[in-house]
């Protein structure tokens, strides 16, 4: 499992489930008890806020790269922002917001562990509730816990634990960031950070453009020009597009023999460039929706011909969008078995209320 988070850099973690789908995906005896060792017991993986401000599964080695190339500015905008709003509803000014957090952080360490309601008992401005866009007609209302445990995350101070319920559930424990890496994140430059970054990007996804570095890390133009210099990343051409590798990775690859994989919603392989007709092929913009996030996806050959969903009653339906043979047919409908199969009663939810067309007929 650490291997497969390694070799991909990073898993996408915002979904839970697709943490376990894209394991399954890539090992050759997978289980949930497997995986969960690594995540919860071995603490080798820790779920953290990464790039473009989205939830990833890095090897904790990998961790204080990604904080510092991506979380710290982003934890930066993140209370600039929430400050804003709390000064708007006159809650509190930034002095008000950093004793919460002080407060919280006391007593998660207290506890040792704990989910957001409990730590609200110890520190109860945590259940403030604060109205989001008064009036309008997309008006929310949140309590506190949220935002605060956000920006602990994203300091790199606090990390998500096991969850409660089963492996697809999101109502993560939490745990001071010491209890995976005992020095912490470290201060490392973000600079050296983000060539740090680029390099495993290069390493596992190159070639690939400046244009698909940028998006999948969300860097400035600026950013991502130095890191791909930093790294000596290498000019080539992609069929017309200016590409990078690294200065090592030159050589052609062989063609792979023809394979079959159902890959989740938010799959690194399908979430790893910007650019991606190379691959999805005419239908695949099917699998998007508004947001960009693609659902699961059927695989052959190195590019996506199909896609699937699991259905309220449990079952996994699937639908290809070309005629592949006989052979690739079959091989696909016993890969659908064995996944149906691994995944048992297990109901994955929704990811959206307004799904990709491909995912709203196969869940119809």
């Amino acid at each position: 499992m650490v291997a497969v988070a390694r070799d991909l850099v990073a898993l996408h973690g915002t979904d839970p489930a697709s943490v376990f789908l894209a394991a399954w995906a890539r090992l050759r005896e997978p289980t949930v008890a497997g995986i969960e060792a690594a995540l919860y017991e071995d603490r080798r993986l820790v779920r953290i806020l990464g790039m473009r401000r989205t939830v990833f599964v890095v090897p904790t080695e990998v961790a204080p790269i990604v904080h510092a190339a991506c979380t710290r500015e982003i934890a930066a905008r993140q209370r600039k922002t929430y400050l804003a709003y709390l000064r708007q509803a006159g809650i509190g000014d930034g002095r008000w917001l950093a004793d919460v957090e002080a407060s919280t952080l006391r007593a998660l360490a207290e506890r040792g562990s704990a989910f957001g309601a409990e730590l609200v008992a110890d520190e109860p401005r945590l259940g403030r509730r604060l109205t989001l866009a008064p009036g309008k007609a997309y008006q929310s209302e949140l309590n506190l816990t949220t935002w605060i445990l956000v920006l602990l995350a994203a300091d790199g101070l606090i990390a998500r634990g096991r969850p409660r319920g089963s492996w697809v559930s999101s109502q993560f424990r939490w745990y001071p960031m010491r209890d995976w890496l005992p020095d912490g994140l470290g201060a490392r430059p973000a600079t050296a950070a983000r060539a740090d970054l680029a390099r495993l990007w290069l390493r596992a996804f190159g070639p690939g453009t400046r244009a698909d570095l940028r998006w999948w890390t969300g860097w400035t133009v600026r950013d991502t020009q130095a890191a791909l210099a930093a790294v000596g990343a290498v000019p080539v051409d992609l069929e017309g597009t200016p590409g990078f590798v690294l200065p090592d990775d030159l050589e052609s690859e062989p063609e792979p023999e023809p394979g079959v994989a159902l890959l989740p919603a938010l799959d690194p392989s399908i979430m790893g460039w910007a650019a991606r007709d190379w691959y999805l092929g005419a239908r695949g913009k099917e699998l998007f929706d508004r947001s960009g996030n693609p659902c699961a996806s059927v695989w052959w050959g190195g590019r996506v011909v199909g896609a699937w969903a699991q259905r309220k009653d449990r079952e996994l339906a699937y639908r290809l969008f070309e005629d592949l043979g006989r052979d690739a047919a079959a091989l696909i409908a016993a890969e659908a078995d064995r996944l149906r199969e691994w995944m048992g009663e297990v109901r994955i939810a929704p990811r959206t209320r307004i799904p990709p067309p491909v995912e709203k007929e196969l869940t119809a």
